[in-house]
């Protein structure tokens, strides 16, 4: 008995997400002369059988993913539906946007200063004066 190569995975779906992944996995596998271990049992890529239980697995892995994502987008809806979902919010309101504007116009501070004033990153105070350059183009 020669000794072989195996790789040796706990879930096929650690392994690869799509079919296509995984047909790409098996063929490497295959040309290599290498078995797969899916949760401790053994499959010969190159027995018919071995490759459909191999395809079948694939296929379970993929819909699971599948269904994972939408479920997922899902209850993002509906926590969007229900105000839950509003994702990061901005550093300054829309009225402090303006009034660090009107200061950074004036020419009396600078960014640094500003970014002190405001309570904010220098970045923050970057972004907003340049999305507001941007706006008035």
């Amino acid at each position: 008995m020669a000794l072989t190569d195996t790789l040796v995975v706990a879930k096929l779906d650690r392994l690869a997400r799509s079919l296509r992944d995984a047909k790409d996995i098996i063929d490497e596998l295959t040309a290599k002369d290498v078995k797969l271990s899916i949760g401790g049992s053994v499959h010969d890529p190159n027995d018919p059988v071995g490759r459909l239980l191999f395809n079948v697995l694939a296929m379970v892995a993929e819909f699971e993913s599948d269904l994972i994502r939408a479920r997922t987008r899902e209850g993002m809806q509906v926590a969007k539906a229900k105000g839950h979902l509003r994702g990061k919010q901005p550093k300054l309101s829309v009225p402090q946007q303006k009034h660090l504007i009107e200061v950074h116009n004036a020419g009396l501070h600078s960014s640094a200063e500003l970014a002190e004033l405001f309570n904010v990153a220098r970045s923050t105070v970057y972004r907003t004066i340049q999305r507001q350059f941007e706006s008035s183009l």
